[in-house]
């Protein structure tokens, strides 16, 4: 696994100023060369929204161009995490780009020549949501490689800013584009405004820790990502939260063109002007994010969120005023800011770095995959029953989705210490073991007084977490039925590599436990540990002892 840390980063405690990852010179760079790329970005969705709209008359259709954006999220970064935590991100990021450099230059060729189906725009709209989902996951991960950890808060909430800065004037620019030039022209500008973004990744020179081990295989790195998540009670909250936003929210973009197109006036250049009202909302969430965030605790902020955007569905589908309209635009892009900063922080901050582009990763899934189920469903409701029905619905989920908050709240941030503890040292072994050698079995034996068998047993609750978590299997507690003071902690890993990720994995926090069982520990010593391969059978050269170390009886 390969990790990165910026400057500064082993310093990173405390608090920090709103601006102040723009102290680090290769997030100032990528900031603003990412100011372009969403712009263009902006640009090329509202021209694949209205597209749609010229192209049919389906609200399903029109509905399932968010769906094709958000839908490769789903199913593809989960894959895109577990390959941002084993290789280099910089390289995955770069491949990123110039895919989808080379996807929207073929969508502009298709559409100047007049070729495009509905279909086939779907198509392309989600092989560039497939390029966004490669990209997504090893760049919210590499936040942490750019600046310190305490300043990993202020610098997702400025990517939001800098993203929410180019929504209140791409969706208008959008517009205009599309309104005197057509959507070929918007899809140009995609293409062009990577440019800038992969000059600027060729300048980063990202610090790259000495690797240990060699990098984990693909398929096990995916299920180490997942058994994390699934071990981690706090993760699966705010995924479970995630989703349900994503869900309900997703059906004010998704159905933003029809209500567009519902007013007499209406066109490319009031949909980008709606737009442009959710970006400036969206810029206000994000500056009053700090504030909010230290007057509020994070599920009373989630609440808020929930609640502000049910306001606005509820608006549009109950209202027909353009001013109205536009106004509740206004919260809207606010609550969007709050809800997925929050969410995107929380998981970074409740992940140690070994995982964290899984985690994220898995928790775009979860939220983008709500916001694909959203936009097909909202989509069929709108056609089936209405645009106003639909809205209000949707509207009606975001209230309910607050009131879930008394039952599934939000977890606080920021009060686990996830810095590695990076005091394991590789044993000297007496056989010749290569790295996929196992399966390895471990045993640890204590010697525990009577009186401390409760305090014991409620450590190795948390100790049985910690490994399952860090990839142990067939965890047990074994007790001698001779000798009852001796007890015996053993599991299975799967080869001696990963027993030594298993070990490099270790956190300070998970540390406390291991001080707190060595402390009852009433042996000589620290308490012993024995390390052994399993073998069913031994054939003549397995396990060849090492010369000279060791004699065979």
């Amino acid at each position: 696994m390969t990790t990165q840390t910026p400057p500064g980063h082993q310093d990173a405690q405390g608090p920090a100023g709103a601006l102040a990852p723009f102290r680090y010179p290769d997030f100032r760079r990528l900031w603003g060369a990412t100011l372009m790329s969403n712009f263009g970005g902006l640009v090329q969705a509202v021209g694949a929204a209205w597209l749609m709209t010229q192209l049919t008359d389906s609200a399903t259709l029109i509905a399932l161009v968010q769906a094709s954006n958000t839908l490769p999220v789903m199913l593809l970064a989960i894959a895109s995490g577990a390959l941002a935590d084993i290789f280099d991100r910089k390289t995955l990021l770069m491949s990123a780009l110039v895919f989808m450099t080379v996807v929207s230059l073929a969508l502009a060729v298709v559409a100047w020549t007049g070729g495009l189906t509905p279909w086939l725009l779907l198509g392309f709209t989600f092989l560039l949501g497939a390029g966004q989902a490669v990209y997504n996951p090893p760049w919210q991960a590499s936040m942490g490689d750019l600046v310190a950890r305490r300043d990993l808060p202020a610098a997702v909430s400025l990517n939001s800013v800098g993203f929410n800065l180019m929504r209140s004037v791409g969706p208008a620019a959008g517009g205009i584009i599309v309104a005197t030039l057509g959507a070929a022209a918007a899809f140009v500008v995609n293409a062009v405004s990577y440019l800038p973004l992969l000059g600027a990744m060729s300048r980063w020179k990202p610090q790259l820790a000495p690797r240990v081990t060699s990098p984990e295989p693909f398929m096990a790195a995916m299920g180490a990502g997942l058994r994390y998540v699934a071990l981690s009670p706090n993760l699966v909250r705010v995924m479970a939260r995630g989703a349900l936003f994503g869900f309900a929210a997703i059906a004010v973009l998704a159905l933003l063109p029809l209500v567009a197109k519902s007013h007499p006036q209406g066109g490319s250049l009031l949909f980008g002007g709606l737009l442009g009202c959710y970006g400036v909302g969206a810029i206000a969430g994000a500056l009053l994010n700090p504030r909010i965030r230290a007057r509020m605790d994070n599920e009373h902020v989630v609440r808020m969120a929930f609640a502000g955007f049910a306001m606005a569905a509820l608006v549009l589908g109950l209202t027909e005023s353009v001013w109205l309209h536009a106004a509740a635009m206004l919260p809207a892009g606010a609550a969007w800011v709050l809800a997925l900063s929050l969410f995107n922080v929380t998981v970074q901050l409740s992940t140690p770095r070994w995982v964290v582009a899984r985690a994220l990763a898995l928790y775009q899934t979860a939220t983008f995959g709500g916001m694909a189920a959203g936009a097909w469903v909202w989509g069929a409701v709108a056609g089936a029953q209405g645009l106003d029905v639909a809205l209000t619905a949707a509207g009606v989920v975001l209230l309910g989705g607050a009131a879930i908050g008394l039952w599934l709240r939000a977890p606080e941030f920021g009060t686990v210490d996830l810095d590695p503890v990076n005091r394991f040292r590789e044993p000297a072994l007496m056989l010749d073991l290569r790295g996929r050698s196992g399966p390895i079995m471990v045993m640890v034996d204590y010697r525990i007084d009577q009186a401390d068998v409760p305090e014991f047993l409620r450590l190795m609750q948390e100790r049985r977490a910690i490994r399952r978590r860090d990839g142990a299997r067939n965890w047990a507690l074994l007790r001698d039925l001779e000798h009852p003071g001796h007890w015996s902690e053993s599991y299975h890993i799967a080869t001696w590599d990963e027993y030594v990720r298993h070990n490099l994995r270790r956190t300070k926090t998970d540390a406390e436990v291991t001080v707190a069982l060595r402390a009852l520990h009433r042996g000589e010593g620290d308490p012993v540990v024995h390390r052994m391969i399993e073998r069913h059978s031994v054939g003549p050269q397995d396990d060849v002892p090492l010369m000279g170390k060791l004699e065979i009886p």
